[in-house]
């Protein structure tokens, strides 16, 4: 009967013993295996963000920016930040009408190791859904052991959920901003919830941004009529309804006569190119723009 304990005694220690050998085992894989990293890229602070900065405008139909240069050189970029590391892709976050890929963004679509997700588009081009497609994917692949560093290029406070939830899961987040040409660009909770900033400045974006040629005022040029103007206004009108449809013309139709700054700029990029002369500076040529525009979307509804 003295021997029953000695046994179990004995049993517990090849038990532990065993235990030790697998988690050795266990620890010895996990050294072999590397660390994962992804790119977490929201386009609209990228696109607004080294606008104004290579070229002093965030409208993106002033300048050109070569996208598949620009992920290739952060690609090339995180592999020198995370030198021991793979990198498992690069989510690319923007927004579009109807989650209908612009040309674009389905060329982006279509590059090696990027994953392209959409956001909606409201009337105004305001990006509508975004931030949660980033928590979503971040907290996803931090909860599933997939990545262990998280490089993310945005700037919205409401990120810092999306940040709070992958570092949860033991993910580490290092948020890239874009240099801003006067004071901040990035909200300050998310600077101080990441687990570290780094700041990509001119130089980095200088070959990836240029700026397209404007139509400089010239006083040579006839000067059209307000008439002309105001029908242009209209024109554009009809094509902006006829492809938004009726829901965003009723957001729109309460901030009469003020259009959003959006709106605004997309109307006399477009009434430039149709006249082929510059409204900067026509201040009422700039009105009777709007007045046309107006009135057909009024008469519409």
């Amino acid at each position: 009967m003295s021997e029953g304990p000695a046994y179990d005694t004995v049993d517990l220690g090849a038990r532990i013993d065993r235990t030790n050998e697998l988690l050795q085992r266990m620890l010895a894989e996990v050294a072999k295996t590397p660390s994962t990293h992804a790119i977490f890229v929201d386009a609209g602070y990228l696109y607004a963000a080294a606008g104004r900065l290579a070229t002093g405008t965030e409208d993106r139909r002033a300048f050109d920016l070569d996208a598949e240069g620009l992920i290739d050189a952060l690609i090339d970029k995180a592999r020198t930040v995370f030198a021991d590391s793979r990198l498992l892709r690069v989510y690319w976050y923007d927004g579009a009408r109807r989650r209908i890929h612009t040309a674009e963004q389905q060329s982006i679509a279509e590059l090696p190791d990027v994953k392209v997700r959409l956001g909606n588009l409201n009337a105004n081009n305001q990006q509508k859904g975004v931030d949660s497609l980033i928590r979503s994917d971040l907290e996803s692949l931090a909860r599933h052991r997939a990545i262990s560093d998280a490089a993310l290029i945005g700037g919205d406070e409401d990120l810092v959920s999306a940040v709070e939830a992958a570092q949860g899961y033991g993910a580490r987040v290092h948020l890239w901003g874009i240099e801003a040409p006067d004071g901040r660009n990035q909200a300050d909770p998310l600077l101080w919830e990441v687990d570290s900033q780094r700041t990509l400045e001119l130089d980095f974006f200088k070959p990836y941004v240029t700026r397209r040629a404007g139509l400089p005022y010239d006083p040579a040029r006839p000067r059209p009529a307000r008439e002309d103007v105001r029908f242009v206004g209209a024109r554009i009108a009809a094509e902006w309804l006829a492809s938004r449809g009726r829901e965003p013309l009723a957001e729109l139709l309460p901030g009469h006569p003020y259009l959003p700054g959006s709106v605004d700029q997309d109307l006399l990029v477009e009434a430039e190119r149709l006249l082929e002369y510059s409204l900067r500076g026509q201040a009422d040529l700039r009105r009777a723009l709007r007045d046309g525009f107006w009135e057909h979307l009024r008469a519409q509804y």
